[in-house]
């Protein structure tokens, strides 16, 4: 599926639309309110630089494929995207998905600017194809680490899934908090009831349990149990992956689902621009927007740039990561390369760890910035 018809404004451009291909999750198993969101900033920044009168003379297009978080539904999608033209790719909020459409983009010779997943290991080999907004799971990881060891919590329980995202992060973890005197203990829950988390829960005598498991489920049965067990009152839960982030989580679990920190990119205080943003995503979304909105919006504002510039050659838009200075939503992006990661990094967009205030479920503290 495609855009909606350009919108007022953007007649001023001329010749046939510079299209970008966007891979969103907008069907399960994927995190369809993510998707939703990712998509929302997507549109709103094609709709601006219409507005704008395009790029390059030409309307900016949006080329929509759903990857429902199915790595060979992107790799698909990618080849096809390619056949039909687009001069760059955009999006996608799973990892372990993006990954897989990083590989066909770099194998395909196709510029491919990822907004929100985070895994270090993004391409398996140094790629000038592929860059990325979001920050490394590394280095969020590690500042959420540094906020378990400050509130007092240095044994952690982990209940993971088996997946090569969680995987990555619970070894983050482990190495981090080895390195300051701290231990990790892995539930797993291949063989683990809720109620069996509990049991593990309680004899580990760990301070916090965090949550690397998808939503809603097992997410949300796990917290209901966590929460309503009397031996574990004193647990602290968290949830890096950014879980409770969406509305869907608070209508989920209610007054459950607050005090739960997890990982948010966002700054402190948002630039006018950034009002501006969350203003007009508000309204195109009808709720507050996450930190994934405005990475969608960041994404398209950062290759309508290149394509400014560079015009829709593949190559030159790829070649072009090194030399971008745009500003977004949450500050100036430039990319680098970084050590360990393959692919052109934003380094680093804002990172705060957050909850949602039990006073006011709808509202979200910040509790450590990194």
């Amino acid at each position: 599926m495609s855009t909606p018809p350009s919108p007022p404004g953007a007649e001023r451009a001329e010749g046939p639309a510079v299209q970008i291909g966007a891979l969103v999750p907008l069907t399960r198993p994927g995190w369809v309110e993510a998707g939703q969101h990712l998509l929302a900033g997507l549109e709103l920044a094609v709709h601006e630089v219409n507005e704008a009168g395009g790029v390059t003379g030409r309307t900016l297009e949006l080329v929509v494929r759903d990857t429902a978080a199915d790595p060979r539904k992107a790799a698909a999608a990618v080849d096809e995207l390619a056949r039909l033209g687009v001069a760059a790719l955009a999006g996608e909020y799973h990892s372990v998905v993006a990954r897989a459409a990083a590989a066909r983009a770099d194998a395909l010779g196709l510029p491919f600017l990822c907004s929100s997943a985070v895994l270090d290991a993004l391409t398996e080999q140094p790629t000038e194809w592929v860059a990325r907004l979001a920050p490394a799971q590394s280095h969020g990881w590690r500042i959420y680490t540094d906020f378990l060891l400050g509130a007092g919590h240095s044994r952690i329980a982990v209940a993971a899934e088996s997946s090569v995202y969680w995987a990555s992060g619970t070894r983050i973890l482990r190495d981090h908090l080895a390195s300051r005197g701290g231990t990790v203990i892995e539930l797993d829950l291949r063989t683990l009831t809720p109620a069996a988390v509990c049991d593990e829960l309680f004899d580990s005598r760990a301070t916090a349990l965090l949550l690397l498991v998808g939503h809603p489920e097992p997410a949300v049965s796990i917290v209901k149990a966590v929460r309503h067990d009397r031996r574990l009152a004193g647990i602290m839960i968290g949830a890096p992956a950014g879980q409770p982030e969406f509305a869907e989580w608070a209508a989920s679990l209610g007054d459950d689902g607050a005090e739960i920190p997890f990982l948010r990119y966002l700054p402190e205080r948002l630039s006018p621009l950034g009002t501006r943003i969350e203003t007009a995503l508000r309204r195109r979304l009808g709720e507050a927007p996450s930190f994934v909105a405005f990475e969608g919006y960041d994404t398209v504002t950062v290759l309508a740039q290149v394509l400014r510039s560079h015009g829709a050659d593949r190559a030159r838009t790829a070649g072009s990561w090194p030399r971008v200075a745009v500003e977004g939503t949450r500050g100036q992006i430039r990319f680098s390369r970084t050590p360990g990661i393959g692919v052109w990094q934003w380094a680093w967009p804002p990172v705060q760890v957050v909850d949602r205030d039990p006073a006011e479920p709808d509202h979200f503290r910040i509790l450590h910035t990194g």
